[in-house]
Order: C-alpha cells, then structure tokens, then sequence
C-alpha cells in the first residue's frame, strides 16, 4: 500500500521552489515546508480516505495493472509528494526482507510502490519499480530526514538518475565531504574514534611532535575548555620512532598531531586551525599515507586542489617530526611507512595551484621535494630497507613484538604452537612476548616480515608470506625510480637546477655498496651542498639497469621480486609489474612483451587481479584466500595500470580495463543500494568478499555516507578514460563482453573466469555467496520464486529507463 500523506486539514502541500533536480541533498532538501490553503478536489482525502489502490499479492499479483489510467499522464516531469517517515517505514517493511535497511536484488520484496503525485496533492498515484529505483527512493528519503524533513516533494529524475552520473554526483559533493577530517578543537572527537583500538579506553589521546610547543600548549587548552572529552594531551621524545618506546605505547594507542595553519579569528588574533584531509573510511579514520596519493587523485579531477594539498602539507609535517610519512597517524605506526608517491602527488597538485602566485607555489613545491629527497635518503636508501650487496629497496620496518593494531584473533593461529609449548594461554603468552621475558626468534621473524607486509600496504598476500622484508619488490623499485626522476625534473625545470636542503641528514652513497654502507659516519651532510638534477637522473638510470638486472625476466615477459637472502627471483607473478609502466623505467620493446604476453593473465571480467590463480595456489580451510591474492581486485592496482598503459601509448587497453572496472562498481551500486566497497571479487563480480576482515565500506543503513577512499578515486579518474558511448554503455550495465563482443582473453570453457563472464548474473553471483541461513532470509528465497518474473520485467524496464535518461 501507497503511504499515507498526513499535513494540516484543508490545505495543500506546495514546492514552489525551483531547485536543480540533480542538486546535493543539502541544496535539494535544504529550506522550510510550505503549505498553500487553496481549496483542492484532494483536501478532503488529506487526514482520511486515501484513494490509492494497494498492490496485490499472491494469486492476485496478475490484477496489479502496469501502466494503466490510474497513473497521472505524463505531461511534465512527474513528481511525487511524500511524507518521510511513513515511506521510510513502508519501504523497509515491504522491501527489505533480510533487514539489512537496504534495498538489493538479494531482497525478495514484491520490488513496486505507488507514490502519490505531487500536482494531484497525492490524490493519483504513480509506481515505483524495480531494485534501483527503490534504492534511490530509500536512500532520497534517508537524505530529506537528514535534513530534518518530514514531507517532500521528489522529482522522479532523482529516482531514475543516470546511475554512472549518480555515483559520481554523490562522490564529489558527499562522500568526499563526509570522508574529511580535521585535527583540532572541532574535529577531535571525530578523528580519535577508532575502531582497531582494543585496549577498551575511549577517551581521546593526542601525541604532540617535540620542538611543537605552541601546538602542545593549544591541545592542552582544548581539553580545558572541553573537559567532557577527557582528552589526554602527549608530548613524544625527539626520537619518536624508538621501536622500544613504540611498543610501549600500545596499551596507550592515540592520535598524532598534523599540520596545522595559522588563521584570523575574526577578533584580529590568530589562532591554531588543523588542515583539512581525507581519510579512507569505514574503520580506517586517520590519514594514511598511499591511500591519500590516490584519494588525492581523485580529488583533483573533483577540483578539490586545495584539499590535496592540504594533504601533502600533512606529509611534509610527518616526514620532519616522525621521520617518515606514516602507515597512518596513529601512535602504533610511528615504525612503518607506506609506498612512497610524494613527488607524483605533489607535482600533480603544483600543476593545478592558482597561477596567480606562482612564487608562492614554488615555495609550496620546494618544501615538498625538500621532505621527498629527506624522506629518501633516510628510509628508502638507508638501512634496513636498503640491501647495499643488490642496491635494491625492501619494505623492512623497524619494530617489536605483535602489531596491535590486528583484530584481537588475528594471530591467534600462529601464536597457538608457542602458547602450548611454553603451557600459556594464548593471551598469556602474547603478553609475555610482548614485554621480552619469553624469547621466540622464529617468532621474530615471522613478525619482522608481517610488519613489512603491512608497509608494502599489501596486507596481506601469499607473495609476501615469510619472507616480504627479505624481497626487492617491483614494484617498490618501480616508485623509487619515479621518486629520482621527478625529483630531478622538478630541480632543473623549477628551480633552475639548483636546490639547497635545509634540514641537515646524511646523504646515502650513490653507487651503494657494502663497503660504503658500513660507516656512516662518513657520509656527505645535506647541507653541505645544493642538488643538482643531473646527480637523480643517474640514479634513476642506475635503478632502471638494477631493475632489469634482478626484477626483469626475459623469458616469462614479466617482472618479478627479489629475493635479496635467497639471492633469485620470486616467482608469484603480480600486476604491480605493471607499476614499471606508470613510472616509466620499462622499455618500449619490455612494454610491448608485457602487454602482449602478460597483461591477459590479469585480465578478467571485472578488470585486473592482484596476481594469478597460479601463483596464489590452492585454497582450503587450513590455507584460506588472502585479500591481495587471486580473485580480488584493488583501485590503486587499476589506476596505476590505466595511467602507465597510457603513457605508453596503449590508450585502447587503458580504457578497456578501465570499462571493466567501472561496469563492476556501478553494476553493484544500482544492484546494492548504492554501496561503494573498498575492494572487489572480479571474477565472480561481488563485493560480498570474506577474505581476511572482509569488505569495508559497506556496512550503512538506507544510504551510504562515504563510499570508500580511492574506490571513489579510481570511479572519478577510471571515467576521465572513457569515451561518451563507453560511458553510456556503463550507465545501462552493459557488460564488457557485449560491449567490447569477446569472452575474457579468450578463457577455456571450464575456467572460472569463463563461468563468471558466461553467467554475469548479478544476483545469481549475490546468492551464491549469501549464506542464506538466517530465518529472515528462508522465507525470502521461497517468495522470490511468486514474484522473479514480474520483478525481471521491472528490472529491465528500470535499466531501460536509465538508458533513455542519456
């Protein structure tokens, strides 16, 4: 049954406002109710008889008309008056049948509404079917009961919106907003809630740089003037990244100070304000370091320039009061570090600043290479993570006992052996090897490589499995010789190929050797001389022959890690291989050998895998997936492939790749409510993932808020690739093996892949990974069989009427 309209006896509810039907919500729902009292036919049916015929169910779904007289003749565009929360109410009780408060194809609700219009005061009536359309309206109402709404006059167009235009209006003007945070006075309470802290305390705590005293003395004065906050204000010692002072401050997780601007506060005092930045969202609410490169990404193609900046402010910040650019900035990763992308980052920005300063941009820039050339010559080329013999980078990260950042059973599998042999609890034992008085040097190492794991950002994978802070990665390789070009590019085409360091540290030898790297005492000061960009161009051709020497393999077409200990190759084959093309260190003859021979081990339905099923190996239930592993795929993955196939020319597959990734994004958001998760199955096409923790950015109530971080991104960059018939194509959920009229590289008929591309059913790929146990959802599955027919025909009708939306 249609809700029930319920506003004052004798009047009508009006709209008079002309807002662009496509607005934001806040510009869209924002302003008063209005009522006119002019007398209507419909006045009388306002607080009783409401008119609309209910839908039938069961044996009487065939009397339920389709489009018959009693809807209003479309005329002019249609619009609906709606009272917010009956509709809510009704929505959620007729269509979500696994109580989820979202509406999927997984949901086995009759899939049909009938609005009242607005033009008739409600009195006619018009059907809303299918999933997307039903979504839209759930989530359209969640937004105008945000605003405090309680009745609403809804254009249809918001209901039938261009889903590939949806998604992107919705990323640029929400989820962007609603993913930044600020570190200061206003923004703290937001930014310290944090979901991997398991010591059980929930008062916020703030950990201050040293040689930041006025920073200091402003966090202590908002916790006076917030004392309802307990805020617990910490000053770090001036080696912050200490492991044994790292470790001691797990039972005290906090929140690290960033950047902060000077800014009038209108009484003609200045005052501490925290610079705004994006965080990834779901249960990662702090700033992390390659997630922001490419968050950063996407806001520059949103034109939010000043926000990325903001960003690289922060990292500058990091880099001079931690040593590095941080896994994320919270007190537990004060030891690791991320892949590095400063430099592209900040030189993609430096091209879109306001031309109308350009000194202070260079000023801006300089600050930025400055803490790149610190950050490299004191992480990326310093021991431990250098291998002098090789002169490859590793990821190898300082740091002691277990990472406390884990969910609390993590591990729990691994320290089993050794809790039973010392006749410990697991929790018993975890605390002593914690604080040193139980020694496990097999233990030690395998937490050294899960801590390199985890800086490499890949966490986790069989590639890295025991033995990532032994591997030379490619793809590590690959962004440190894109660090040494840019940072000779930017020397000789912005700073007149002369750059004076400020910061005094110790310049790493070049080229290295273990005999060079055995006193360091002798190494040259940064401030004993000014950088020239001849000095990075030949350590960027020096890293290009490293490369090719140790990662190259001639005979496979496909770079590969080094195993630096074992002194040979790693054979798991990885699509950061292709990181070589985005940095551009491959040849034009090692591009071609990749594209031809390499790139369809990657390619499946839904775009690029992490690595091939081959070099994942079996699963089982002793040995489960693994979420950077074989079948899951990743925005940064894409990206990196979409921009270095361009680059090279290969602008064809570019934008082959990037269809496929975008029709699985908005395949699912039209199927599942809107969602936007941070990683997909693509080959099974799902973001109903459960390796590992699962997915993130998927658990909301009736709309979502936020999206995930660079899955946003890479939708906002991924469409700068396609062309108008591309993007239309996406927009009716065209699959890419009708678009582009070719099976996935051509599969054998058996393989997985070819099961995936030959289905590509939506829902039959949702129910397959369903568990469908639960007593909501039984009944569900038996209903879905009374009404599948009338809800594919309404289905297709929704995704024919988004088409003719274009």
């Amino acid at each position: 049954m249609a809700p029930a309209l319920t506003h004052p006896a004798g009047v009508n509810f009006i709209d008079e406002q002309q807002r662009p039907v496509h607005a934001d919500a806040s510009t869209y729902y924002g302003g008063e109710e209005r009522f006119s009292r002019g007398r209507t036919y419909s006045a009388s049916f306002a607080h009783g008889y409401n008119p609309k015929r209910p839908p039938a169910f069961g044996d009487e779904w065939h009397q339920r008309s389709r489009r018959m007289s009693h809807d209003e003749p479309s005329s002019a565009p249609r619009r609906f008056l709606i009272d917010v929360e009956e509709t809510i109410r009704l929505v959620l009780e007729q269509e979500d049948t696994d109580g989820d408060f979202q509406i999927s194809v997984t949901d086995a609700g009759p899939k049909l509404m009938a609005l009242g219009t607005a033009t008739s005061n409600g009195f006619k009536s018009f059907d809303i079917r299918g999933t997307y359309m039903l979504s839209n309206l759930l989530q359209e109402l969640a937004l105008a009961r945000d605003h405090g709404r309680k009745r609403i006059v809804l254009d249809e167009a918001r209901l039938t919106e261009n889903p590939v235009d949806r998604l992107s209006r919705m990323i640029k003007y929400s989820f962007w907003n609603a993913l930044t945070r600020r570190i200061d006075g206003e923004g703290l309470e937001i930014i310290c809630a944090d979901p991997k802290n398991r010591t059980g305390r929930v008062n916020p705590r703030i950990y201050v740089p040293h040689g930041e005293p006025a920073m200091a003395e402003y966090y202590r004065q908002v916790a006076k003037e917030k004392p309802h906050l307990n805020l617990d204000v910490q000053v770090l010692p001036p080696k912050p990244d200490d492991p044994v002072f790292v470790k001691s401050l797990n039972n005290k997780p906090g929140i690290l100070a960033l950047a902060m601007q000077e800014v009038d506060n209108g009484k003609g005092q200045k005052v501490l304000k925290g610079i705004p930045f994006v965080v990834p969202g779901a249960r990662f609410n702090e700033l992390y370091n390659w997630d922001s490169y490419f968050i950063s990404l996407g806001l520059l193609v949103d034109g939010y320039v000043n926000l990325a900046k903001g960003m690289v402010d922060h990292f500058i910040f990091e880099i001079q009061h931690y040593g590095k650019i941080l896994n994320g900035s919270r007190s537990y990763y004060l030891c690791r570090t991320q892949p590095p992308f400063l430099t592209d980052m900040a030189l993609q920005i430096y091209n879109q600043l306001d031309r109308s300063d350009m000194e202070e941009n260079r000023r801006w820039l300089k600050r930025a290479i400055q803490a790149a050339i610190k950050e490299y010559h004191t992480i990326w080329v310093a021991e431990p993570r250098m291998d002098p013999k090789t002169g490859l980078s590793r990821y190898r990260p300082d740091g002691l006992g277990i990472p406390p950042e884990t969910e609390a059973t993590h591990f729990t599998h691994i320290l089993e052996p050794y809790a039973a042999k010392h006749g410990l609890s697991v929790l018993e034992f975890s605390e002593r090897y914690n604080e040193g008085s139980i020694k496990e040097p097999e233990l030690d190492e395998y937490f050294l490589h899960d801590r390199a794991v985890r800086e490499s950002g890949h966490d986790t994978t069989y590639r890295f499995e025991k033995r990532c802070a032994n591997l030379g990665t490619i793809d590590l390789q690959a962004l440190l010789y894109k660090y040494e070009v840019d940072i000779g590019t930017a020397i000789r085409e912005v700073f007149d190929d002369e750059l004076e360091l400020e910061e005094d540290f110790a310049l790493a030898p070049f080229p290295p050797t273990p005999e060079a790297y055995k006193d360091t005492s002798r190494w040259e000061r940064s401030t004993s001389r000014v950088q020239k960009s001849e000095e990075w161009f030949r350590r960027a051709e020096w890293r290009k022959g490293v490369i090719d020497k140790y990662c190259w393999n001639e005979s496979k077409a496909l770079y590969f890690d080094y195993d630096t200990v074992q002194e040979k190759q790693s054979l798991y084959e990885s699509v950061t291989a292709f990181w070589t093309l985005w940095a551009g260190c491959a040849s034009e003859e090692q591009c071609w050998k990749l594209i031809s021979h390499s790139l369809k081990k990657f390619e499946v339905l839904g775009g690029l895998v992490s690595g091939t099923e081959e070099s994942r190996g079996k699963i089982s239930l002793d040995r489960p997936n693994r979420q950077w592993d074989y079948p899951y795929a990743w925005p940064p993955h894409q990206i990196m492939a979409w921009v270095g196939l361009e680059r090279y020319g290969y602008l064809e597959d570019a934008q082959r790749l990037a269809y496929r990734f975008l029709y699985m994004m908005t395949t699912a958001f039209v199927d599942f409510n809107g969602v936007v998760p941070e990683k997909f199955d693509a080959v099974k096409l799902s973001h109903l993932v459960d390796a590992e923790y699962g997915n993130q950015g998927i658990d909301f109530k009736m709309v979502p808020r936020e999206g995930f971080g660079w899955m946003n991104a890479a939708y906002q960059v991924g469409l700068t690739y396609l062309s108008t018939g591309m993007r239309r194509a996406i927009a009716t959920c065209t699959s890419p093996e009708v678009f582009f009229g070719s099976a996935v590289n051509a599969q054998p008929a058996h393989s997985s892949q070819a099961y995936a591309a030959a289905t590509n059913d939506p829902l039959g790929l949702a129910m397959d990974t369903l568990k469908l146990s639960s007593p909501v959802m039984q009944p569900a599955r038996l209903a879905d069989s009374q009404f599948s027919d009338a809800r594919d025909s309404d289905d297709q009708q929704d995704r024919a009427a988004r088409s003719a939306s274009q």
